[in-house]
């Protein structure tokens, strides 16, 4: 079929604004929309601009705005969308030039949520044991592939760009849970500051833009419930 694709354009060298091109691309239903912009790029407009790694929905670098919903466009197929499309930026970020956004604001409160394992005990074993039970507590969160696409699609995020978002509450969420880590007092100041968990409003936005389907606004509601605790459960 034919595939009338629209793409939202800005060149920050050129363009005052940005400004939408369209481009007839030939596809089968199983192509992705990651396959359309390539195809585009390699052979009508080279000089187009997208971030792309492994196109299998593990990088999570091409989260983009597809048909009005935040989807990884390796991910997310032309037999799903039919043969109008439209793609944009991601929401609520500088754009830098096309559908590329500037994530350093997105990076910064990711690492300002201490993501990363905090010990300092001795190993007894040689590694840090933990049961099924206590590992299973938080793996959802660990599925996270820092794509953006639940940030993005959080209107508390869009009305405050300082809100840490969901990606950095769900990072939080991975480590305060975790049994081996000994930074929880510390995470939990950070988290329950005024641009931490008390930003989200439950739109759940979040969680049905997240290419990995995890529950996110639920894992926020159990940061929230644990800074009002002031302790892990």
């Amino acid at each position: 079929m034919d595939v009338r694709l629209r793409i939202m354009r800005f060149n920050p060298e050129t363009d005052t604004r940005p400004h939408e091109e369209a481009y007839t691309v030939e596809a089968e239903t199983h192509d992705s929309v990651l396959d359309l912009l390539n195809r585009v790029k390699w052979y009508q407009d080279g000089t187009l601009a997208y971030r792309r790694s492994c196109g299998h929905g593990v990088c999570g670098s091409d989260a983009m705005l597809i048909n009005g919903a935040n989807y990884l466009a390796c991910k997310v197929h032309v037999g799903e969308l039919g043969d109008r499309i439209t793609v944009a930026p991601l929401l609520g970020l500088k754009v830098l030039k096309d559908l590329i956004v500037d994530l350093e604001p997105f990076f910064a409160h990711y690492r300002s949520v201490m993501p990363f394992l905090v010990n300092e005990e001795p190993m007894e074993s040689g590694e840090r044991l933990q049961s099924q039970e206590e590992r299973a507590r938080y793996d959802d969160t660990t599925k996270c592939i820092l794509c953006a696409a639940c940030t993005s699609a959080c209107p508390s995020f869009w009305a405050d760009g300082e809100y840490y978002g969901p990606a950095a509450i769900v990072q939080g969420h991975r480590f305060l849970f975790d049994s081996r880590d000994r930074a929880q007092a510390d995470r939990l100041k950070i988290l329950g500051d005024q641009m931490g968990v008390w930003r989200c409003r439950t739109a759940f936005s979040c969680t049905s833009a997240c290419p990995r389907g995890i529950q996110v606004t639920r894992a926020i509601g159990e940061v929230k419930q644990a800074v009002a605790r002031g302790r892990v459960d």
